[in-house]
């Protein structure tokens, strides 16, 4: 996943200072990364400090003694969990500029770099360091890196890869400089579990070509928001995802059997949840799924159901038969919620139809080219179809094994399932 987006150096807003510049060239740290590793450094940002002082890049305060500091930012675009991250070594020097000390991040800490023999991890004047794979905390000893955290950067790189999504505790976002929808944040993890690698535990550096761009920190800082918003804007067009959600109500998020009509008409005053449909409804919220209902009966049935749960609002789009005109099977109804929801015909293919209904719900989410769902919860309905197109293209025996099955539904779409933009297709 390739950002669209300036250069780091494009944000020089004055003349480097030369002597800093070399300075920070000729301590530049070598890092040694996995045969496998998906995610190498792009930019690196230095300050130096001569002086004590609060580090301008993380949460630690920098004591020279009577040397210096070079404190290196590096900018990767993803960690294996999340996107966004931002790695520091600091190389001490002392008044002659000989490398006396080197320090490190790992996973929020600050730590001291020294080899088994108790020496500095050095390549001349530079600092060589391992690089965790997927997660970029660093080691001065390979072998040590994988006794100690060999297991857990194993999980975090496979069954845990795109755990957090998008990371948003940083300098950046408690400035208001980045943020993230919901929806982001799901594409994000959608990306690193589709990216999830079994590390080599083999380490080599990558070539000077590949090395990160080298600039100030001020620089770096004023690029990392753009990027950011490059690396979140580009999502929806390269990650493959659902376009939206589509669900009936009778029996899929309310249980039939308890609804109370209006004496004399057709319209439901109040009915029970089926266990755990607003818990499931809350989650594809939470992950940023867009919601339709598509349901067949009078509007003032499903405003007083939703409304009486406080569910109504989790949907973008309310599509009922009473106002299209129309029950499902209809392809009317589908083209409403498609009309409703801005989706393409395109989009067919990654929509999802999730009801009780082969007749109605099934038959006619097949016809119109979705991915059908059946929950097989109640047996007031035939759960055996009567001719093939009523047959659902997956089953679920309780709603709340739909968020699980939405996300491995993602994860298998070809790369073509993604939102194409205007004039493109």
């Amino acid at each position: 996943m390739n950002a669209h987006a300036p250069s780091p150096s494009d944000f020089l807003s004055s003349p480097v200072a030369e002597a800093d510049h070399a300075l920070a060239m000729r301590h530049r740290p070598v890092f040694q990364l996995d045969a496998n590793e998906p995610f190498a450094p792009v930019a690196l940002g230095y300050t130096l400090y001569r002086e004590p002082a609060k580090s301008v890049s993380s949460k630690f305060r920098i004591r020279p003694g009577t040397g210096s500091v070079i404190e290196y930012a590096i900018w990767y675009d993803w960690d294996i969990q999340h996107l966004y991250d931002l790695e520091h070594v600091w190389v001490h020097l002392d008044a002659e500029g000989a490398v006396i000390a080197v320090k490190a991040s790992r996973h929020g800490a600050r730590l001291t770099m020294r080899r088994p023999d108790g020496s500095i991890p050095l390549q001349g004047p530079r600092p060589v360091l391992f690089v965790e794979p997927g997660k970029h905390a660093h080691w001065a000893d390979r072998d040590a890196m994988r006794h100690e955290a060999g297991v857990v950067v194993d999980a975090m790189c496979g069954s845990f890869a795109g755990e957090e999504g998008i990371h948003l505790s940083n300098l950046f976002s408690e400035a208001g400089l980045i943020a993230a929808s919901r929806y982001e944040i799901r594409l994000a993890r959608l990306h690193l579990k589709r990216a999830a690698f079994k590390p080599a535990w083999e380490f080599a550096e990558r070539g000077p070509a590949s090395e990160p761009e080298l600039l100030p920190w001020t620089a770096l800082k004023s690029w990392i928001p753009q990027r950011f918003a490059a690396l979140t804007a580009q999502l929806p067009t390269t990650v493959p995802h659902l376009a939206a959600v589509l669900l009936d109500c009778g029996d899929t998020l309310v249980d039939e059997s308890t609804e109370v009509k209006l004496p004399g008409t057709d319209v439901v005053t109040s009915g029970k949840l089926i266990p755990g449909a607003d818990a499931m409804l809350q989650e594809l919220v939470a992950a940023g799924h867009r919601l339709a209902l598509v349901a067949d009966g009078p509007r003032a049935t499903f405003e007083n159901l939703l409304g009486q749960h406080g569910l109504w609002s989790s949907f973008e789009a309310h599509v009922i038969s009473g106002d299209v005109g129309a029950l499902k099977p209809s392809p009317l109804m589908f083209d409403a919620a498609f009309d409703a929801l801005g989706l393409r015909e395109s989009d067919r293919a990654r929509t999802v139809m999730v009801g009780n209904n082969l007749e109605r719900d099934i038959l006619g989410a097949n016809r119109f080219g979705l991915i059908s769902i059946f929950l097989a919860w109640s047996l007031r309905r035939t759960h055996k179809p009567g001719h093939r197109h009523e047959r659902p293209r997956l089953t679920i025996k309780q709603i709340t094994q739909l968020p699980a099955l939405l996300e491995k539904i993602e994860l298998a779409l070809p790369a073509t399932a993604v939102e194409t933009r205007e004039g493109a297709e």
